[in-house]
């Protein structure tokens, strides 16, 4: 039996992919609420769902429909009505069988890894009153020459033996109430902190280092890509997705191509001594495209002029797409989902846990109850490099830290929402571990002040854990080793120091959700962190407010179907 099987309508398929779609539903046929059949019974009669004998013995007399008898059933109608019972049910089991044999194809189409590569101790945050909790999803586009398609899309087979790079990562959320979504991109070139991290499938481990961000994906795989981000960040990152070139061009092609525009003329090539480019020659405004086209528009950069625009030109892709899909109602059309649904399972490897047609397509669900007039790309506000100004970024501190806020605490980036929308808080997660009494609690205190751009101040660490000793917290005790934190945390080695860890925070007025998990510390250590150079109480953070996120993030609105890239001049098409 397969009764645990998914049925069409379950999967966003319409019944029609089922021959049988026109029977009645007491006929059996898988529609909507109908189970899937199982085989005959051992005495040969049909199970649940057995046609009624009506529709193939001879027609009833007037007299005999008057008085209500049954209608005779002559030896040449039973065999009918048996080849009509037998026919129908083998027709229903047989149309059944495809669609599980289809599902099962469409799972085995999909790859799938470990959801993390190392430790952040970032935890999944609570849920608010109604008991929804945000969505995070990590999309990492991967240049990776592994195979013939991807060497013939992107050129370099010199490269193809070299570990994939993540030269697109972007991070969906969608809020916990599902009324609004954000996407936010990391530009490849930025410089950040990468932790330590694990390759799921060749246990190599590879040590914690400061490197540009698109390098995590050959240190451990994606899910070394998405502890670096919530290393980066702070929120908690549920699942992950990659897709390559060839992945690329076979979902441009399955949804039949995406509005982009430009504002003149584009071709991106080799000019002097730049080498490289896409190769994407378009003519100024508006063009669909799809295929090899939409992987040129995506990897553009150079005629873009900097690595944030070429973010900002993947979000309109980004938002045009998912107005396309809205406008082609393709839930709804069972050629075009089968096709999205073939390319995509092929073109995606995913995290373990969402490792499914069933659930991918929940996910999608997610996203597609979002109004496009809800959906915020932003780009994560950077500055160049001090080290190497020229190729490489670093975060724009202030303004970034700012923007994990409102993911953090889940407000919208937009302001199009309700009045009262986002003003019920997320809970803090709190731990089931309890927590020993005060003077029985060991705390190691930091100074971690000189995090931001001013210089360190002097002996906080001692008035922190003097602090603590005032109350109850006796074995408290200050560390003079050097440590910079931008931010004030708690850390904890192991799941029986979490409610220890979350009283000291308590105490203090330290947010729960600054509370983490480590394997660098050996006890229960604060770090007090540059948003605390003074004062007995850590300082209350204002709450950011809908729509308010920093200018330097670039944001573009999913509704915006205005939206046009400008070319940087060298790159300019002249000819039209």
């Amino acid at each position: 039996m397969r009764g645990g099987v998914p049925h069409a309508r379950e999967l966003g398929w319409d019944d029609s992919l089922y021959e049988g779609e026109q029977a009645r539903p007491g006929a059996g046929a898988p529609g909507r609420g109908a189970s899937v059949p199982g085989p005959a019974t051992p005495s040969g009669q049909d199970g649940p769902g057995e046609p009624a004998a009506g529709s193939a013995g001879k027609k009833q007399s007037k007299a005999a429909r008057g008085a209500g008898s049954p209608p005779r059933v002559t030896a040449r109608g039973k065999r009918v009505l048996r080849w009509s019972a037998g026919t129908l049910s083998f027709l229903i089991l047989a149309t059944a069988g495809a669609g599980y044999l289809y599902y099962e194809h469409l799972n085995g189409n999909i790859r799938s890894d470990a959801r993390s590569g190392g430790s952040s101790g970032v935890r999944k945050p609570g849920a608010n009153a109604a008991g929804q909790t945000p969505l995070n999803i990590l999309m990492i586009g991967s240049d990776s020459r592994a195979s013939a398609a991807n060497v013939k899309l992107g050129g370099s087979k010199e490269n193809a033996d070299n570990p994939p790079l993540a030269d697109v990562q972007m991070l969906i959320h969608i809020s916990a109430d599902r009324k609004n979504a954000s996407v936010v991109s990391v530009p490849r070139d930025t410089r950040v902190d990468i932790p330590e991290c694990k390759d799921a499938k060749t246990g190599q481990v590879y040590p914690k280092t400061n490197g540009i961000i698109n390098e995590t994906l050959a240190r451990g795989g994606p899910g070394c890509t998405l502890s670096t981000w919530e290393n980066l960040t702070g929120i908690y990152i549920d699942h992950w997705m990659t897709i390559d070139f060839a992945g690329v061009v076979a979902m441009a092609d399955a949804i039949g191509g995406v509005d982009v525009c430009v504002k003149q003329g584009l071709w991106d090539r080799p000019i002097g001594t730049v080498g490289g480019g896409s190769g994407l020659k378009l003519k100024k405004g508006t063009t669909k495209v799809q295929g090899e086209q939409a992987l040129q528009w995506l990897r553009t950069r150079h005629a873009w002029g900097s690595d944030p625009l070429r973010a900002k030109a993947q979000h309109m892709y980004l938002n045009s797409m998912i107005r396309e899909l809205k406008s082609q109602s393709v839930f709804t059309d069972t050629g075009r989902l089968t096709g999205l649904a073939e390319a995509a399972t092929k073109s995606l490897e995913v995290s373990k846990e969402i490792g499914t047609v069933k659930k991918l397509y929940d996910l999608a669900m997610q996203l597609k109850s979002v109004p496009t007039d809800r959906l915020t790309s932003v780009t994560m506000p950077t500055l160049p490099d001090p080290q190497d100004p020229d190729n490489h970024l670093v975060a724009n501190q202030a303004d970034t830290d700012k923007l994990w806020t409102f993911l953090r605490d889940d407000v919208a980036l937009d302001a199009n929402g309700a009045k009262d929308e986002g003003k019920k808080t997320p809970a803090e997660p709190v731990s089931k571990d309890p927590a020993a009494k005060p003077s029985e609690t060991g705390v190691t205190v930091l100074n971690g002040t000189g995090g931001g751009a001013e210089a360190p101040v002097s002996g906080r660490a001692g008035v922190v854990a003097d602090l603590l000793t005032g109350k109850g917290y006796t074995l408290a005790k200050s560390d003079t080793r050097p440590v910079s934190e931008k931010s004030t945390t708690v850390t904890f080695p192991s799941a029986d120091l979490e409610g220890d860890a979350q009283q000291v925070a308590k105490s203090l007025g330290i947010p729960l959700t600054s509370v983490k998990r480590s394997t660098d510390v050996s006890g229960v250590t604060l770090v007090v962190g540059a948003d605390w150079r003074s004062g007995s109480t850590y300082p209350k953070q204002e709450k950011p407010k809908a729509g308010g996120i920093p200018d330097t993030s670039d944001a573009i609105n999913g509704s915006d179907t205005k939206a046009c890239m400008d070319v940087y001049a060298p790159y300019v098409w002249p000819q039209v």
